[in-house]
């Protein structure tokens, strides 16, 4: 009982700061949907509709800390049920099948793929005479049969390949399948044939009338810009990244400005507080005005319309949608007269993100955003607390810059490295000297762009806008060409993130000596991912590669082919290498049977249709690989593309091989043929 007491009483000692903790309680319950192995049925989610009005009922009926921790479960609850029915209201049928032949679709969206190669999104889609049940209803092709223009709203037809959306790489990896789901995609190819137009863009839907505005719009400012310039800007102003090319990526990526590149958080911040401070600044210069009008909120209002207008056209995808939420929630706070920045309208920020797209949740985009931007509201309030900003009143513009980009690079690097597996060691260097030329010539340069571009004027801003991209390049080519600029760091296992998370919040949120309890949770977690153990063996899922660590790295089997695959492996082991070197580090490299003696076992692995037929050995302490179909007899533990097909793709440690469809289970976005059981030598 007298536990209890205690945690009643520490949770009273929150009152007038619980709030910030609804979008936690929210997350968690979200994370718990997609931590499961297993879809729930309608059972599951009545009980838990059941309880949801309990737990609210607990809630508003008690009138003590009780009342608050019911609410909280209560959010959990809600967090859960509402993943689920976003999972399931963007269902869609997905290709269960390799598939070539023709391809037939509406263009809705157009990018670059990590090879460089022109890549579009189709939406009403004919894939030969697979029936409308069956098909897809959006499918993502890479072209590569030569130079192409195409336009939004066009309808064309190509011959090309099409597969489900690969599962993850490796067990416990990303899973681009359920990433795909989301996304309403429901095949991915590629094409080496000509792309022929069938009809022009005509009855188009306002969202493809706007994705072909931001074409024209992109198109535009690279004919005025060229070059690096000229798509840097056309990623800034409309979110398209087509005309980037693979180098400069790098570079930027290197350097930790590749944030600079999605239109989110930073930009419109950026945006919105230029309009507000312009039109305030301008009505105020007019007494008439200014003496009659509520100016600030007019302000905000006008702002609100430019936040509006940049998230139509950056084509509003989740990081625009995020920034803009978070945006609007600040500029509403104003228009209520309520303080813009405060942890608490970051909470309600979060609370919309989540309620409207709980997967975000899961994105790397999500989690440094909000971590971002809760660790700057939470230090600076605190700084407000004291007093004012350390310094001389001419130096504190400085510090200020200084304390913004440390605060939000440790706030988000270690989030960084977990996804990306890579540190800048200099990205503080080039974002202090980079941001402050985002934010005073490139984004208001980008506004008086779109004021004078009715005009036929936009050009001269244009121009002033690509100064100061040209700087952000040259000290990104810099800066990630120094020694040493780039860090590798070793995928951390699932625990740390949350672990970290939960620690950090903890330690920003709670009040009183107890906050010191989330560093115990952010040092737990470090800790762990120090200990961190990475699979002895990888398989890919299509029998292409194998990878076995030794003591100078993981050697891969093949110096080409599975590049996809081969790359993640080697990021998630910290690896800086490329595949040509990892396969250097295999004894046997060459012919179409390689070998590699692993812990008193010999893995095999046949690359070739003829060297397949060839083989005839299965011994007990072998372990044979192929990526086409094997008939062996034997004791010798085999996988080929028909039993890979079922287990995905497989991470050996000694004795016990784990699959990815362990790890994933049976969920919406996961094929439902073959079973989830453990494999063991010689099945």
């Amino acid at each position: 009982m007298r536990v209890l007491t205690r945690v009643e009483a520490a949770v009273l000692n929150q009152t007038g700061y619980l709030f910030q903790w609804s979008p936690i309680c929210l997350a968690v319950g979200v994370g718990l949907y997609f931590s499961l192995r297993f879809e729930p049925g309608w059972q599951i989610y009545s009980c838990l509709l059941a309880a949801l009005v309990v737990l609210v009922w607990i809630g508003r009926t008690l009138q003590s800390g009780w009342a608050s921790l019911a609410f909280g479960a209560a959010l959990i609850t809600a967090g859960f049920v509402l993943a689920g029915a976003r999972a399931h209201s963007v269902a869609e049928p997905v290709l269960s099948w390799r598939y070539y032949g023709p391809i037939e679709g509406r263009v809705v969206a157009l990018d670059r793929s990590a090879s460089d190669a022109l890549r579009v999104t189709l939406d009403q889609v004919r894939i030969g005479d697979v029936p409308p049940d069956r098909r897809p209803q959006r499918v993502r092709l890479s072209l590569h049969g030569g130079t192409v223009s195409l336009t939004p709203g066009q309808r064309i037809m190509t011959t090309g390949h099409l597969s489900p959306p690969q599962g993850p790489v490796e067990p416990g990896g990303f899973d681009f399948r359920r990433h795909a789901w989301f996304q309403r995609l429901g095949a991915v190819g590629y094409t080496r044939s000509p792309v022929v137009t069938i009809a022009p863009p005509s009855d188009a839907t306002e969202g493809v009338r706007i994705t072909a505005l931001r074409m024209a719009i992109s198109a535009r400012v690279r004919s005025i810009l060229s070059g690096e310039v000229g798509g840097f800007a056309a990623a800034v102003t409309t979110g398209d990244r087509s005309g980037m090319g693979q180098d400069t990526l790098r570079s930027l990526r290197a350097s930790n400005l590749a944030h600079l590149l999605a239109i989110s958080g930073l930009h419109m911040g950026l945006l919105t507080g230029f309009v507000f401070m312009v039109s305030r600044l301008a009505m105020s210069a007019i007494p008439a005005v200014a003496l009659r009008l509520p100016v600030r909120k007019l302000a905000a209002l006008f702002a609100l319309v430019a936040a509006t207008f940049y998230l139509m056209l950056s084509g509003g995808n989740v990081a625009t949608e995020r920034a803009f939420v978070m945006a609007s929630v600040m500029l509403g706070a104003i228009l209520i007269d309520r303080r813009a920045i405060s942890l608490r309208a970051v909470a309600v920020a979060a609370l919309i993100v989540l309620t409207l797209r709980p997967e975000t949740l899961l994105s790397p985009g999500f989690q440094m955003s909000f971590a971002a931007t809760t660790a700057l509201v939470a230090v600076f309030s605190h700084l407000r607390d004291f007093g004012s900003m350390p310094g001389p009143k001419w130096l504190k513009p400085v510090v200020g810059l200084f304390l913004s980009s440390a605060i939000a690079g440790l706030a988000t690097a270690p989030i960084g490295a977990a996804h990306f597996n890579t540190m800048s060691h200099y990205g503080l260097l080039a974002n202090m000297l980079s941001v402050p030329m985002m934010g005073v010539i490139v984004v208001p340069a980008a506004f008086v762009a779109g004021l004078l571009a009715p005009f036929g004027l936009e050009a001269i801003a244009l121009h002033i806008m690509g100064v100061g991209l040209e700087w952000i390049l040259a000290v990104s080519e810099k800066v990630s060409g120094l020694s040493g600029a780039q860090g590798y760091i070793v995928s951390p296992p699932h625990c740390v993130l949350p672990m970290f998370a939960l620690g950090a919040l903890w330690l920003a949120l709670w009040r009183g000596r107890a906050k010191w309890i989330g560093i115990a949770s952010v040092l737990a977690a470090f800790f762990l991912w120090g200990q961190g153990h990475r699979p002895d063996v990888l398989i890919a899922d299509s029998g292409g590669l194998v990878g076995v660590m030794t003591e100078s790295g993981r050697a891969l089997s093949k110096e080409k082919g599975s590049g996809f695959i081969a790359s993640v492996w080697l990021e998630n082991d910290g690896d800086g290498v490329n595949q040509v070197k990892a396969a250097s580090r295999w004894p046997d490299s060459s012919g179409a049977i390689r070998r590699y003696i692993w812990q008193g076992k010999e893995l095999v692995h046949i690359t070739g249709k003829r060297a397949a037929q060839d083989f005839a050995e299965c011994r007990e302490n072998q372990i044979v690989v192929s990526a086409v179909d094997l008939n062996l007899s034997g004791d010798c533990g085999h996988f080929d593309p028909r039993r890979l097909k079922r287990t995905g793709s497989l991470a050996l440690n000694g004795e016990k091989i784990t699959t990815s469809r362990e790890t994933i289970g049976h969920r919406l976005w996961s094929p439902s043929e073959g079973g989830s059981r453990d494999f063991k030598w010689g099945q």
